[in-house]
């Protein structure tokens, strides 16, 4: 149907509680949203639609209430019980908040819900979310190279790679979702004298080291009290490292690590880390990565169907990583045996040159050894080490070698960043690195889109604390010396069943002819799982029209070879003869679902949460 422009909906910050249901104002405006001018003299009326309770929660609701038309606080404690819900105590509590939402006093005797009531309760995010666990409750005891960790790519920059500002802003705002690992390139500023953070030989303007480790310092531990690490590109001369050192020092006093000795056997664990700040450097000039790689961009490039536009409000489909790794296999010219050129060398050497006191200060030692990327895979006894690899270098290699790759990750640290021309700050598919082992999935946190969404959802797992532990299968080594081969055929370990009940929220959150000019809009539901090859699929629901309050009652099954770092993926899309318009997502980690029925949240293309939109869901497995 024709549109007209449309104005941005109404987010909330992370945190934020949804809106009771049931005022006057909210009454009111649900009136408005049912009347539709269509020219001067016709207005279009359509029935706000029937938002009844859906049937499986009728059922469950009177069999917990064993038929009454009403259930106490004893019977949504026993609920409670049987689905991993609140404690006992909090029964009365949650039936005094439901009551206290919906504006309802009881008349007489103890405080009790309808179904309507149990309903709210269930569609309550703060008292129903879908996720098991607020807290950390992961080992954090084991070394560093045990966990994914939460990883930034180019943190400094404000948008594009190109000409975007460089700032603290970013950096900031990374930390307080919880991201671990912040990158910093510093560069000679143009007096050579001090130290700027900025994209080299690009039009970014710059922002000054000093600010960024102040801002880090501040909000370092305020999403998350485990260690954040800095990584640092060095294209500094002797005396501005030695700068550095003293600036580092003087920001960060005693919360900065760094081990006595020259070089360390096992990582730390992140609960020894616990409220420090440690560095790490990476090898100068990878913006120049493709002048030392031969392999043609172009030919490993994802595949998009036609129709999908990478202009799109929700960003282009995440790719296949079995198509890449296919598609790289392919290809002749290997990179697999190169070696490192001249100017690596150069950079190597230089590195090894550095400020003794600025060479102290770095806990996590970085970079390619001389010799070939397959030979840089070698893990070393006596020592650990971190490995940086581009995206395009991680699909040859796993192509062929991806054992090779999960036995280093043992031990030492992998860091994966976007290749060279994302120019615009997109990202690439995370999952063929963390099917890997590989602990530093870097990316464009600045950006959003499809892949974003995913590097989100992953790390709510844990307690959204920045780190979560790798499954024992990726940890392991066979007799026989194996180890796990992400190319190999799995069986099938849980299936997974969900079942999308209706949504709610948008005609508060958007203005009534947001998604159309001349009716109330007409959503569909997109669900399905992100994860290895044979996990990864999309479904979706009929849509339904003319309605601001969806009833899909549908659901999906999906069977999971890896559950351990499956994500579910949702989206709501409106339904449009045109181009869709977009109405929400959410990525949650599988393995923290909570069995049973649940309010999922969901946030914009953007990332922030909306203020009322959510989902009514049920999760099984089986």
């Amino acid at each position: 149907m024709p549109k007209r422009d449309k104005a941005s909906p109404r987010a909330s910050p992370p945190n934020t509680p949804p809106p009771g249901t049931g005022s006057e104002d909210e009454t009111g405006a649900a009136a408005e949203m049912g009347s539709y001018k269509c020219c001067i003299f016709f207005t279009r009326r359509f029935a706000l639609g029937d938002a009844s309770t859906p049937e499986d929660v009728r059922a469950l609701f009177s069999r917990c209430a064993a038929g009454s038309p009403y259930m106490g606080a004893d019977d949504l404690r026993r609920y409670l019980a049987a689905t991993g819900g609140a404690d006992g105590e909090d029964a009365e509590q949650i039936v005094d908040r439901v009551l206290q939402d919906r504006s309802r006093t009881p008349r007489f005797g103890r405080p009790a819900l309808t179904v309507d009531d149990f309903r709210h309760f269930l569609f309550s995010e703060d008292l129903n979310p879908p996720i098991q666990h607020s807290q950390v409750h992961q080992d954090m005891n084991a070394p560093l190279s045990h966990y994914f960790i939460y990883t930034g790519h180019n943190s400094y920059l404000t948008g594009n790679q190109l000409s975007s500002d460089c700032s603290d802003v970013p950096i900031i705002k990374a930390l307080q979702i919880g991201v671990r690992v912040i990158e910093l390139d510093i560069w000679p500023n143009s007096s050579k004298d001090d130290i700027d953070i900025l994209h080299g030989r690009t039009l970014t303007a710059p922002v000054s080291l000093i600010k960024c480790l102040r801002s880090i310092k501040e909000y370092a531990f305020v999403a998350s009290p485990y260690p954040v690490i800095i990584t640092l590109e060095d294209h500094l001369t002797y005396d501005l490292q030695a700068k550095v050192a003293k600036m580092v020092l003087e920001v960060f006093g005693d919360i900065l690590y760094y081990p006595e000795s020259k070089h360390l056997q096992e990582f730390p664990s992140p609960e020894a880390l616990k409220g420090r700040v440690i560095l790490s450097t990476k090898p100068p000039k990878e913006y120049l990565e493709s002048k030392g790689s031969n392999m043609k961009e172009r030919e490993i490039e994802p595949q998009f169907k036609k129709g999908e536009s990478e202009e799109a409000a929700w960003g282009i489909e995440v790719p296949d990583i079995q198509d890449e790794m296919q598609v790289a296999d392919r290809n002749d010219d290997d990179i697999l045996y190169r070696e490192r050129g001249v100017e690596d060398d150069y950079e190597l050497k230089r590195c090894q040159h550095a400020a003794p006191e600025y060479k102290h200060l770095i806990t996590i030692k970085a970079g390619k050894p001389k010799g070939a990327i397959i030979d840089a895979l070698k893990s070393d006894p006596d020592k650990v080490r971190r490995l940086s690899l581009s995206e395009q270098e991680l699909v040859k290699v796993a192509a062929r070698h991806g054992p090779n790759i999960v036995s280093f990750t043992h031990r030492n640290l992998l860091r994966i960043y976007p290749k060279g021309t994302r120019f615009d700050s997109s990202n690439y598919n995370p999952f063929l690195g963390w099917v890997h082992g590989a602990q530093m999935v870097a990316f464009n946190m600045q950006g959003y889109g499809r892949a974003l969404w995913l590097m989100h959802g992953f790390y709510k797992a844990n307690g959204g604390c920045g780190y979560v532990k790798k499954p024992d299968f990726l940890m392991q080594t066979c007799p026989d010396g194996k180890v796990f081969d992400p190319k190999a055929d799995l069986p099938v370990k849980t299936t997974l069943k969900v079942k999308v009940y209706m949504g709610e929220g948008w005609q508060r959150d958007f203005k009534q002819t947001h998604f159309d000019t001349y009716s109330p809009p007409d959503f569909y539901a997109k669900v399905g799982i992100a994860g290895v090859p044979s996990d990864s699929v999309m479904r979706k629901t009929k849509a339904v029209e003319d309605s601001w309050v969806p009833v899909w009652e549908e659901e999906f099954t999906f069977p999971l070879t890896v559950p351990e770092i499956a994500v579910l993926r949702v989206e709501v899309h409106e339904q449009d003869v045109s181009e869709d318009d977009f109405g929400g997502q959410t990525a949650l980690p599988v393995m923290e679902l909570r069995p049973g029925i649940r309010a999922v949240p969901l946030f914009d293309h953007k990332g922030l949460k909306f203020r009322s939109v959510k989902l009514l869901m049920r999760f099984e497995f089986t």
